[in-house]
């Protein structure tokens, strides 16, 4: 076999078992998720139980990656305290090590089963939940092909000279195996996946004991220093279960390193078999870890505490606050984190258009400055929800979901229209109005009170309709339309009547004020679209506004 398809070999294999790791979290946490934080949360109460219910939870999933990612998001929302949540990660640890000395046995004939048996699964349903089991089931049975794969494509490999060599040049330099099992590990964000991929080294005699137990200590740093690194960006509060589990690990790692030799020596005495070594190893070190760390949980904090403090951060209004990357798996959950985003979006809107008015009553140049910055926040909100419906899209929704995915995308999208019109149109008008020294008369500026005052009310009742999907509500805001174009000719017709009586503050005004009462329609027309894709799925919605025509009377022949 040539060197290439060596490599191309080994390369596939590896990546089907990062692929099957994959559909078994995704699967699992589709079908299960609200289930297992609700676990979580009800696991909490000591730290004997947290780390029981972290080793379980982490024992279905196969990552503690997924999980130290979840509790990073509770411990961020101050949802759960860090002591508990590092004792949950302790054994979430230790359940990683469970699916590994199971997919480390005998069970090739097994594949093909599961595989087979999630096809069918999958193919003959259509509910939600037995499609995510069925995938979870073709998950684990090509994880068990991609082992049987991965030691046919690594056997070659021993007569490979670049790579007896590279091996070589790491039998004695045991740091440095580490490091390189460290990056790998990081780079796949999957300790479980390079563990197993050593078992397969190892089985073929491909990398001696003690080089393997040093790639199996770089693989469970690796799996810590993944999700802390993928932490990177948020709260501190967030950041330090990661990091306690990223200390503990290399705590261990670190004493161990020196020890490679008597502990070969005492595993062997358990089970000599060179495959068995890396995979017993990996257990062994993360009960050692539990062990001794699990009654100094509160140390542990503190220490977290002290490495990352708690800094004073300005509010930030364009920051989203409810956009939880960990649910993004779960697309029912994470459609509901973009709801509420988009609510906390229509309040900073609602903000914009009240302040409007304001603005134009008082002629307060300041406040103009500030509704700007709002829409500046608005764009931001804006943006960050669109990512994430596009990142919560990549997931398979379900027919329901994929509408509500579509509505919260554009009824975001309307709100961030609003939030320019009011920017872009309304505060020129109102900068206009302001260096002109322009003032209405009290009747137009008692109209323009009254026009907005609805424009409000339907953005109010947009949200309501939005939260709620009440058909009932949908049908009261497009009626609210007639009420507007009402309102719209009424106030049109006093303005034009004060044009012929000739009042000065009235012919100076006439543009800006049929602007404001334009610009404030669209807003409206905006706010109202969102109840259209509701009534549209209840089957409320007429094809055509047009009354149906009526045929042309013919003349009579002759005439």
């Amino acid at each position: 076999m040539h060197g290439a398809e060596i490599v191309l070999n080994v390369v596939g294999s590896v990546a089907l078992l990062l692929w099957g790791v994959r559909m078994v979290r995704t699967g699992l946490t589709r079908a299960f998720g609200a289930t297992l934080r609700r676990a979580i949360a009800a696991c909490s109460r000591n730290r004997f139980t947290a780390f029981a219910g972290g080793l379980a939870i982490t024992g279905l999933l196969q990552s503690s990656t997924a999980t130290a990612l979840l509790l990073s998001s509770f411990a961020g929302r101050g949802l759960i305290p860090l002591s508990i949540a590092f004792a949950v990660m302790l054994g979430a640890d230790v359940g990683t090590t469970l699916a590994a000395q199971v997919l480390s046995l005998d069970l090739g004939w097994v594949s093909p089963l599961m595989v087979a048996a999630g096809v069918i699964a999958f193919l003959s349903s259509e509910a939600d939940r037995t499609r995510h089991v069925a995938r979870v089931a073709i998950g684990l049975g090509l994880m068990l092909l991609s082992l049987k794969l991965l030691t046919l494509a690594a056997a070659p490999l021993r007569a490979a000279p670049a790579f007896v060599a590279v091996l070589e040049g790491l039998q004695n330099e045991y740091i440095l195996a580490v490091i390189v099992a460290t990056a790998a590990t990081w780079f796949v964000h999957s300790s479980l996946s390079v563990v197993l991929l050593i078992m397969s080294f190892a089985a073929s005699g491909i990398v001696g004991p003690q080089l393997a137990l040093a790639l199996v200590i770089g693989a469970n740093i690796g799996g810590a220093l993944a999700p802390y690194m993928a932490q990177s960006g948020a709260d501190a509060a967030a950041r330090r279960v990661p990091l306690a589990n990223l200390l503990t690990r290399t705590i261990v790692g670190v004493a161990l390193l020196p020890l490679l030799t008597p502990v070969v020596q005492g595993l062997a005495a358990i089970d000599p078999t060179p495959g068995r070594l890396p995979i017993n190893f990996h257990t062994a070190f993360n009960i050692a870890a539990a062990i001794i760390f699990l009654p100094l949980t509160d140390v542990v904090a503190w220490l977290c505490r002290r490495i990352l403090p708690d800094r004073p951060v300005a509010d930030d209004p364009g920051k989203p606050r409810h956009l939880d990357p960990n649910v993004l798996d779960t697309p029912a959950e994470a459609l509901g984190c973009a709801a509420r985003e988009t609510l906390n979006l229509g309040d900073r809107v609602a903000d914009m258009l009240r302040q409007t008015m304001e603005v134009f009553e008082k002629d307060d140049s300041r406040l103009v400055k500030v509704v700007e910055n709002a829409d500046d926040a608005v764009d931001r909100l804006h943006e960050a929800i669109k990512l994430y419906l596009i990142q919560a899209s990549r997931a398979e929704l379900s027919e329901e979901e994929g509408r509500r995915y579509v509505e919260i995308l554009s009824f975001t999208m309307n709100l961030e229209h609003v939030g320019d019109i009011v920017d872009k149109n309304l505060m020129e008008l109102a900068a206009k109005k302001i260096k002109n020294r322009y003032a209405f008369s009290p009747e137009g500026l008692a109209e323009l009170k009254a026009f907005h005052s609805l424009v409000v009310e339907n953005l109010r009742l947009a949200l309501n309709v939005f939260t709620t999907r009440d058909i009932v509500l949908a049908r009261r805001l497009i009626a609210e339309k007639t009420a507007m174009r009402e309102a719209e000719t009424k106030a049109a017709e006093s303005h034009f009547a004060r044009l012929r009586e000739g009042r000065p503050e009235s012919i100076e005004t006439s543009s800006i004020h049929m602007d404001v009462i334009r610009d404030l329609k669209r807003i409206n027309g905006h706010l109202t679209s969102v109840a259209y894709p509701i009534l549209e799925a209840a089957g409320e919605l007429a094809d055509t506004r047009l009354k149906t025509a009526q045929p042309l009377m013919r003349a009579p022949a002759g005439s």
